[in-house]
This record gives structure tokens, C-alpha cells and sequence, in this order.
């Protein structure tokens, strides 16, 4: 009998085991990969069953219609016509692998047992069933190589069926379609499978186990680009395609090819030979990228990127490379191998560009190999210039030579800010000895003379240069800083460069300004700086940088904000000018900078920007910034004050009261009415932190000058919460007056009156022994002698108009009393005991009590 291929008829298996190779130049090209390695000329199938249970089925068939007929259900179409389709049936694993059940023959067949049409495979050597699979509505089932059908069981359990027969398969797929209730023409019957199942698809045995690629001929690029595309859809294909690739010169020939489609102007021969060399690079193999970017062969392939089939002309890349690209010995290279790599470097990043044209993650992995090629390459020529000493010495030299020109300096910054790009590719360790080698060589100096020029391209790549070194050690920019001031008095130091830079920048957006700025905050950033025990950095430079720095970095603050205190309301405001001045946009944003960088120094610098505050009262500068119409400038002010409140030190605390500097901010938040926004959102946070914070000098601050202006306010609890919390804080003080008061009076009344009783008890005792006994006095007189103490104590009090102090220590104070002669002379004896207040004529007073005194009668 004879075996169809692709659905047409005689056409004879081939004694190879696979299909004979007459595929159209629409064919699949990979479809006789996936044909089975059966025997020549298959032995007439058995029977589907054996004999004896033929009628059975057949029985069972018919009584199966009869009970669907009367159950009115309708069966699908389905050609039961007793067609021989030859198959292998895998099933996979537990390990992920594919394991073959047998060769046999399949026949769709509707089962009474399953309800449904089913699947049967029967083995053709002693005809057992090797398969029966329902067809199920929900399971998906998957099309793939035009010969592979794969599906999953309920158990989870993958199914693979690859036929001899590519039209078998389609017929099959039909019938499974129909059952579904899908069109034929999909590949997919529900959704797509897994990227891991698309994986596992492609494990599956072919018959071929190198994949063999046609000569290199005109007339067979079609059929190679073909194949080069289609090898891309799997790991394996790509392993086995760079096989072949990597032998018998199969890219030489390719190339050649190149040569002889552009003598011919074979437009599509080109297109083919595009395809092909992308497919080549998109298989990410270093083996064969040593091979397409050697200098024998690299131009070639840029040529054959060139004719792109989406364009109607091709592109001059080549042109490009050889008469634009212009390379530029700024120093004289010597070794032809560090400028055959460095041309190599630039081609190859030129092909990478052309692949990753519109970037993407996907792209990038794609090419990632390229991108590793470029990495040690790049590695390579730093590690080449490096080794060379003299090389370096003499760039350096040029660029501190005052005399060069402004086009060798330019060139020579621009080589020395790739050098720096290439050397960030360097190991931790590499990338340590290169940057220690630059500072000796005397990279810093010559970055100030190039910075102070005039050329705005110089500039940038010196910005450039500078950032690096910052990003690599701010400690070796702050000693080269630190030894800069000691060798020079002026202000001309590199640091303050930089600041100029930063307020000078002439670019509407402040693109360098920001960069500088950024560097400046890493250099001021204390957490990278250096503690030994011989040396602290931080001490050191934060000294210095606001005794010779600061008053640079807030001239455009201060000559913004011209201070005008108006007599009549006390307010801070600035004059038309200046107020014009802040509405600016360039100048606004770069005082936005400038706030910045103060409010990170009032985080991290703590007494030393604390006392520059106090010193130039920057705060109130800072809050005239308030007035400009740029709601980002009102934030950054803002920001600035709610920093320095956050530390809650009752140094500033205390000057924002002094000050009376809430009265902007709540000017401003009046100013901006009842809109919803940014600012109003962080004045309200502002007051809601001091209350939460319970911030006592600023509650009652706040709450006696602002709150009759802020209790309107009632979209937030806020200023409610402060005036409670200030009535609060008023009673308890009020309580605290009362409680110290009373606890004054007991301790002094009843310390006098256990003094009197001792000294009355011992007066007593005394009296006895010497037989002095006389009468005591009456009740009355006792009480009167009591009224006569208690007024005395309170004219005493009134003519001395003493006013206690908040806080006292009563263990030290002691009072005394005037009603015996005994409580004076123990007063005058006992030391630790004092009156209030000491006056000039105690002892005048003192000795009329004690004549008194001793007048009276004893008992």
C-alpha cells in the first residue's frame, strides 16, 4: 500500500524511515523532523478488534444510536469510515520527560461506555489497546508541527500524538474541532498552554538527531532562512542549529553569498540573507558571535542588517561606520591589538543598537550575549590603557597645559568621561587601583581647570568625570578639598567652583544644577564620611565647608528675599522687585534647590547649620519664599520650617516664636482659600504634628496669637485639638500653682509650729527643774496670741511682697517665728535655718523679740 505525505497521494516512504524532501516553498520546514522513524512499507494493520469481538462492538454501537435517538439527543457528524491512521503515542512522566507507549494505529470511535468519541489506539504488532481517550468539551487541545496533537487527561497528565500522516492528523483534528464545536483552522482549541508546556512539546523525539541545513546555494536561501527562523522556537533547535553553524565554514559561505546577491542586486536574496544573519544573532551564542565580529567578517554583517525586508530602501550603516564614524587618536595609541579591540567594541555596540532598536526587557535578553561581549571587551581596553602609565600621565598633562586649545581639551574630556564609563564595568577591586591611579596622576586638578572654561559641552562631560569619582569615594574629593584650603587662603577653591556651576547654570530646566546639586548633597552627607582614631572627617569638613562654603550656596537665597518688616502689622513681606524677582520660573526653581539641600543639612547637620540659622535669621529669609506664585518654591519653605519643627529642639522652637514666623504660613494657608490641594495639605499637617507631638511652647504660641483667625477651620480637628489641648495644659498649671502653693503653706506653717511645741516642751522641763513654775495663760489669750501670730505673718508678707518661685527646693527652705525668745536664739544658732528674705535691720527686730519675749510670764 502506499503512504500519503502532506496529503498528497504517491508519494512512497523512502528507505530512510522519513519523508522524501519535496516540500514547497510553503512547507513547513520542519515537518519531516517530526515524522516517526517507522519501517519501510507497514504490514497491513490487524484488525481494529479481534473477531470475536467485533459484533460486540457493533452491538453496542447500534444499541447506543437507538438509546440516543430516543433520548433525542443529537450526535455529532463525525466520518467513522474506517480509516488506518498510523501513530506513536507518548505520555508524560512524573520527571517532565516523554515516554513512548507504542506505535499503533488510531481510529476516532464513539464509546457507550465513555458517552463521547473517544480516541482508540491499537498496537500494531498484537493489536492491545494502547490508548482510549475521551474527547472531552472543557479539555484544550493543541495542533502543533502539522503532524503533533497534545492535550492533557483529567488527572493532569500530558498526551502527546504524533501521526505518519500529516493529513491524518488534520482529519483527526477536525473530528476533535467538531466535537468542540471549534473552527479547524485554529491551532488551539481553549487556552493557550504554558510557556513550560511549550517546552515540553518540543522535547519530543524527532527522527533526526543533528538538524542538517542545505547547501549554502541562491536558489536554497529561502529554504535556510526558513529553517533558521523555525530553529529559534525551542532551546534544543538552538542548541542543535549552532551545531551546525559553528562547522565546515557555514557562515563564510553565507557571507560570500552576501557579496554575490549584491553584484547580482538580488533584492530578495538579500532580504533572505537579513533574516538569516538576525536568526543567527538571535540564537545568543558567544562561539558564533567570535566568528560574525572578527574583522574578516563584521562589515559583512552590518551590510546584511542593512536590507531590512519592511523597507523600501535599505539603510547605510556601512556608510556610517566608515565615513561618519571617525575614530580620534586623541593620544597616540601604539598597540594595534588595544585599537583593534576598541574599533571591534564600537562596531559591535553599533549592531547592538540596530537590534534593540526600540528597547524593551524582551529584546534585551534576547541579545544578551552581545551585551556580555561588549562588557568584556570594554573590561579589556580599560585593563590595556590602565597598564599603560604614560598614556594617562601624558592626557593629564595636556589637560592641566594651559596653553592647549579648546578642541584638544574638549576631545581629551570626552576620552577621559568614556574611560570612566568603561571603567564601571571593572571588578570592585580593579575599579579601586584605576581610580586611585587617576587621583595620583592629578585627575581633580585638571577637572577644576577644565570646569572653570567658558564651553558648555566641556562642562558637561567634566560634570560627568566629577560624578564618577563622587560615586566611587566622596572621602578622596573631600581630602583633596580639605587640602586644597590649607595651601590657599582665596576663596578659589574647588568646591566653590562647583557651587558657582550649580547657581549659574544657564539651562532653563537646571539639568546640570540638579546633577551638581545631587553630588554636593553626597559630599555633605555624613553618613560617608570617614571616622579614625587620629582624624574625623566629619568635624573636619562640615567646619570647614560652613565657614568657606555656605555663604556661597545662599547668595541667590539672600539676594532674593530682600527683607521689608512693616512697622504697622510686623509682618514679613518683600518690595515689588524682589517680589517679581521670586515669580520667576528659572529663578524660583533654583532656590527650590537650594532649599533642598538646606533642608537636608538641617536633618544631618545638626548644631552646625542650627547656629548659621540663628546667625543670618534664615528662617525668615526662607519664609518670604512664601509670597511666589510657584506653589513648588511655597512647598520647599514649607518643608525647610516643618524639618527644623520635627527635630523638636526648643532652640528653634524658641526662635520661630520670637520670631513670630507661623504668620506666613498662616497667611498662606488663608491666601489659598478653600482649595483642596498640596499646599493646604501640608499646612494642616504641619499644626496636626505639633498637636499630636503635643509640642507645648508651639500650642500655646499658636493657640494665642492664630487661633481666633484658624477656629473657622473645621474640615479637620486640628486646631480645635490644639485649643484643647492648650485649655489643658492651662489647668494643669493653674493646679500645679494651687497644689505648690498649699504644699508651701503646710510645710512652712507646720514646721513653725512643731518648733514652738519643742521649744515650749524644753522651756517647760526647764522651768520645773528650777522650781519656776508660774500660771499658763487662758484659753483666750492663747487663741489671741495665735491671731496676733497670723497677722503679723501677713503684714510680714505684704510689706516684703516676696514672690515665690515656680519651682522650689522645700528641703532647704525653712521659715522662723517670732512667738519666743527660744525659736530666735535656735534660729540664731542653727545655720540651715533662713528667712525669706534677708534684710538689713533682722537683727535690730531680732533683739526687740527677744526683750518681748522674756517679758512674759512663765508657766
Amino acid at each position: 500500500m502506499e503512504a500519503r505525505s502532506s496529503g498528497t497521494p504517491g508519494e512512497p516512504w523512502d528507505s530512510g524511515g522519513t519523508l522524501r524532501n519535496h516540500q514547497g516553498p510553503d512547507d513547513h520546514p520542519f515537518s519531516s523532523m517530526f515524522c516517526c522513524d517507522f519501517p519501510d512499507q507497514p504490514p497491513r494493520p490487524p484488525s481494529l478488534a479481534p473477531q470475536r469481538w467485533r459484533p460486540l462492538i457493533q452491538g453496542t454501537q447500534e444499541a447506543g444510536t437507538r438509546a440516543e435517538a430516543r433520548a433525542g439527543v443529537k450526535r455529532p457528524e463525525v466520518a467513522m469510515a474506517d480509516k488506518r491512521r498510523r501513530v506513536k503515542v507518548y505520555m508524560m512522566s512524573d520527571d517532565q520527560l516523554w515516554d513512548e507507549l507504542g506505535t499503533g494505529y488510531l481510529l476516532p470511535t464513539y464509546e457507550e461506555r465513555l458517552r463521547g468519541l473517544s480516541l482508540l489506539v491499537q498496537s500494531e504488532s498484537d493489536g492491545s489497546l494502547i490508548l482510549e481517550s475521551k474527547i472531552n468539551l472543557n479539555t484544550p487541545y493543541q495542533r502543533k508541527r502539522e503532524n503533533l496533537i497534545i492535550w492533557y487527561e483529567a488527572e493532569n497528565r500530558g498526551m502527546a500524538i504524533i501521526f505518519q500522516d500529516p493529513a491524518s492528523c488534520y482529519e483527526i483534528w477536525k473530528d476533535i474541532c467538531k466535537v468542540q464545536g471549534k473552527d479547524p483552522s485554529v491551532e488551539i482549541t481553549e487556552d493557550l498552554l504554558d510557556e513550560s508546556e511549550e517546552e515540553q512539546c518540543d522535547d519530543l523525539p524527532e527522527t533526526s538527531e543533528q538538524l542538517g541545513l542545505p547547501n549554502c546555494e541562491l536558489s536554497k536561501l529561502e529554504q535556510i532562512a526558513a529553517l533558521v527562523t523555525a530553529g529559534l522556537t525551542s532551546p534544543l533547535r538552538k542548541e542543535r542549529l549552532a551545531l551546525v553553524l559553528e562547522n565546515e565554514n557555514y557562515i563564510k559561505k553565507l557571507l560570500q553569498l552576501f557579496h554575490t546577491c549584491e553584484n547580482l542586486e538580488d533584492t530578495q536574496g538579500l532580504h533572505y540573507l537579513h533574516d538569516i544573519i538576525k536568526g543567527i544573532l538571535c540564537l545568543n551564542k558567544k562561539s558564533l558571535f567570535e566568528i560574525l565580529f572578527s574583522d574578516e567578517y563584521i562589515m559583512d554583517v552590518v551590510g546584511c542588517l542593512e536590507h531590512e525586508p519592511t523597507l523600501a530602501q535599505p539603510r547605510r550603516h556601512r556608510e556610517f561606520l566608515t565615513q561618519n564614524a571617525k575614530f580620534k587618536e586623541v593620544i597616540p595609541i601604539t598597540n594595534c591589538e588595544l585599537r583593534q579591540k576598541i574599533h571591534q567594541t564600537y562596531r559591535v555596540q553599533y549592531i547592538h543598537d540596530i537590534l534593540v532598536s526600540k528597547p524593551s526587557v524582551f529584546k534585551e535578553n534576547l541579545f544578551s550575549t552581545i551585551t556580555t561581549f561588549i562588557f568584556l571587551n570594554k573590561v579589556e581596553i580599560v585593563s590595556m590603557l590602565q597598564e599603560n602609565d604614560k598614556f594617562l600621565a601624558e592626557g593629564f598633562a595636556q589637560l592641566r597645559d594651559k596653553t592647549t586649545d579648546i578642541d584638544k581639551r574638549r576631545e581629551l574630556v570626552f576620552f577621559f568621561k568614556e574611560f570612566c564609563a568603561f571603567s564601571q564595568t571593572l571588578q570592585p577591586q580593579s575599579k579601586d587601583t584605576l581610580f586611585k591611579t587617576l587621583t595620583q596622576l592629578g585627575i581633580l586638578p585638571a577637572l577644576k581647570i577644565v570646569m572653570a572654561t567658558d564651553d558648555l559641552q566641556i562642562k558637561s562631560a567634566a560634570t560627568d568625570i566629577f560624578a564618577y569619582l563622587v560615586e566611587y569615594s566622596p572621602s578622596i574629593i573631600r581630602g583633596f578639598i580639605m587640602e586644597e584650603a590649607q595651601q590657599s587662603e582665596d576663596g578659589n577653591l574647588f568646591i566653590n567652583l562647583v557651587i558657582e556651576q550649580m547657581i549659574c547654570d544657564t539651562d532653563p530646566e537646571l539639568g546640570g544644577a540638579i546633577h551638581l546639586m545631587e553630588l554636593l548633597r553626597e559630599l555633605l552627607d555624613p553618613y560617608n564620611m570617614l571616622a579614625t582614631p587620629t582624624k574625623c572627617e566629619r568635624s573636619e569638613f562640615l567646619n570647614f565647608f560652613y565657614k568657606r562654603c555656605m555663604h556661597n550656596l545662599i547668595v541667590p537665597l539672600l539676594s532674593t528675599t530682600s527683607e521689608d518688616v512693616c512697622e504697622e502689622d510686623n509682618i514679613v513681606g518683600a518690595d515689588q522687585n524682589n517680589k517679581n524677582h521670586l515669580n520667576n520660573y528659572q529663578t524660583a526653581q533654583l532656590l527650590a534647590l537650594i532649599l533642598e539641600l538646606l533642608t537636608f543639612c538641617v536633618q544631618h547637620h545638626t548644631y552646625y547649620i542650627k547656629y548659621y540659622i540663628f546667625r543670618k535669621d534664615l528662617l525668615r529669609r526662607v519664609l518670604i519664599l512664601m509670597n511666589s506664585k510657584h506653589t513648588f518654591l511655597i512647598l520647599c519653605a514649607l518643608r525647610f520650617m516643618r524639618r527644623m519643627i520635627g527635630l523638636k529642639d526648643e532652640l528653634y522652637n524658641h526662635y520661630i516664636i520670637k520670631g513670630n514666623l507661623f504668620e506666613p504660613v498662616v497667611n498662606a494657608l488663608l491666601d489659598n482659600g478653600t482649595r483642596y490641594n498640596m499646599l493646604n495639605s501640608a499646612v494642616i499637617e504641619l499644626f496636626e504634628y505639633i498637636r499630636v507631638e503635643n509640642i507645648k511652647s508651639l500650642v500655646a504660641h499658636v493657640v494665642e496669637n492664630f487661633y481666633k483667625t484658624l477656629e473657622s477651620i473645621e474640615y479637620v480637628q486640628t486646631f480645635k485639638g490644639l485649643k484643647i489641648q492648650y485649655e489643658q495644659e492651662k489647668d494643669q498649671q493653674i493646679q500645679i500653682q494651687k497644689t505648690l502653693h498649699s504644699i508651701l503653706y503646710s510645710k512652712v506653717f507646720c514646721r513653725d509650729s512643731s518648733v514652738l511645741e519643742e521649744k515650749e516642751e524644753m522651756n517647760f522641763k526647764e522651768n520645773i527643774e528650777e522650781g519656776e513654775a508660774d500660771m499658763p495663760p487662758l484659753e483666750g489669750e492663747f487663741q489671741d496670741c495665735c491671731d496676733k501670730f497670723t497677722e503679723a505673718k501677713k503684714t510680714k508678707e505684704n510689706e516684703d511682697k516676696v514672690d515665690l518661685p515656680k519651682r522650689i527646693s522645700f528641703g532647704d527652705l525653712k521659715f522662723t517665728s517670732s512667738h519666743s525668745a527660744d525659736t530666735a536664739s535656735s534660729r540664731a544658732s542653727n545655720p540651715s535655718t533662713i528667712s525669706l528674705v534677708d534684710y538689713s535691720d533682722d537683727e535690730e527686730e531680732d533683739k526687740e523679740d527677744e526683750t518681748s519675749l522674756r517679758k512674759r510670764p512663765r508657766l
